[in-house]
């Protein structure tokens, strides 16, 4: 689960890490009332949606005179925001955050994720901060630097040693940056997250450090023991298709192709992806109905699935073990015959009563192609390629 800028700030306060004084807009007018009254002149419009890059956007300005808090709060409260990280899709601001602007020295980044393959938590850092720092990371490694957290010990003074050398900060600096990185990393492993960034942490003229921007995603299988996180969840901010799914516990995720894909297991799935691609298409989804999904959790999928307008055709692949081959086709014959479906339907099925579930399908006199294998699949799926791609 991600949260805005302006809750991770919240959370950000709670552990002892300072941030610019700021205050929440959903109007122009509110913004206008809020630089007047609170944050004062220069001030940052930031928008408040669940995307980087949101200042090469244009959903981030630093309004100086009262007229550009007027023109600038017009221009992002509202707007359809769209960036190197929305994935092809736009973002409707419907919120602003209006901070005080700082007076800023230099742009650091840190930020702490969960390293799978050495089962630790990993801290990232670079003096070099800010909008540039996926390039940074791509042309200049040597300005990237890690630090392995041991779980079992938590952060130690060597690690914020390391850290504060390799950043080249000194005295009352060098004190500031630990205790922050301290309360990162209690607040990453006490709010169950996966990922906690700030881009940038910036050195002030006055020799301060501040949080100038915040981004957080949390663990949804910790949820249930985190009632306040989830309690800030925004539903306006997920995608439509994804959050019906989430309602029947299904996982999906929306891609950009055109060929529906609906499998039990994650490794499956990701296999069938592939499968897919090889013949020439696009998975237009991820999509896992789990291991014991029931006929009434099927008929939701497949409407889901066909709920995205880019789908023209669907594979389904399932591995009967729990999730009985016959009570799948249920689920399909009944969903198509609900639903109306005109667009070709691949099936292949392996496993318990895979036999009777073919059998299902053959005898229901709707347009089903089953396939025997996953090379006819393949097969079936190549046949298709003019109907996927257009």
């Amino acid at each position: 689960m991600k949260i805005h800028e302006y809750q991770a700030k919240e959370l950000f306060r709670k552990y002892g890490i300072p941030t610019p004084s700021g205050e929440l807009a959903f109007s122009a007018e509110d913004v206008l009332n809020t630089a007047q009254n609170s944050t004062g002149i220069p001030c940052v419009i930031k928008a408040q949606v669940h995307s980087g890059a949101r200042g090469k956007a244009g959903g981030i300005k630093v309004a100086k005179t009262l007229e550009e808090v007027v023109t600038y709060a017009n221009r992002i409260v509202g707007m359809e925001l769209k960036s190197a990280q929305t994935g092809g899709e736009s973002k409707k601001v419907r919120k602003v955050l209006v901070e005080q602007a700082v007076n800023i020295e230099k742009e650091l980044y840190i930020s702490l994720t969960v390293d799978r393959s050495k089962e630790c938590i990993t801290i990232i850092a670079s003096p070099e901060g800010g909008m540039d720092i996926e390039e940074i990371a791509q042309t200049s490694t040597e300005k990237i630097f890690k630090e392995e957290i041991d779980i079992r010990y938590g952060i130690q003074p060597y690690n914020l040693r390391n850290l504060v050398y390799k950043l080249n900060l000194e005295g009352d600096l060098g004190k500031d940056f630990s205790k922050i990185v301290s309360g990162l990393y209690r607040l990453f492993v006490e709010k169950d997250c996966s990922l906690v960034e700030v881009n940038p942490l910036v050195i002030t003229k006055e020799q301060k450090i501040l949080a100038l921007d915040g981004k957080i995603n949390f663990d949804d299988n910790a949820l249930y023991r985190q009632a306040d996180i989830a309690e800030m969840r925004d539903t306006d901010e997920e995608n439509s298709l994804e959050l019906e799914a989430s309602k029947y516990n299904l996982n999906y995720i929306k891609l950009d192709g055109t060929v529906g894909c609906m499998v039990n297991g994650a490794g499956l799935a990701m296999a069938t992806m592939d499968i897919v691609k090889l013949a020439g298409a696009e998975p237009a989804n991820f999509l896992d109905v789990g291991g014991g999904a029931s006929a009434q959790n099927i008929e939701n999928a497949f409407r889901i699935l066909l709920s995205d307008k880019n789908v023209n055709a669907v594979f389904i692949n399932i591995f009967g073990g729990i999730l009985r081959c016959d009570v799948l086709a249920e689920g399909i014959k009944n969903a198509v015959i609900s639903l109306k479906t005109e667009i070709p339907v691949i099936v292949r099925l392996e496993g318990t009563n895979c036999e009777i579930g073919a059998r299902v399908l053959s005898e229901s006199g709707l347009k089903f192609s089953v396939a025997g294998s996953l090379k006819e699949a393949v097969e079936q799926l190549k046949a298709l390629a003019p109907v996927q791609c257009s």
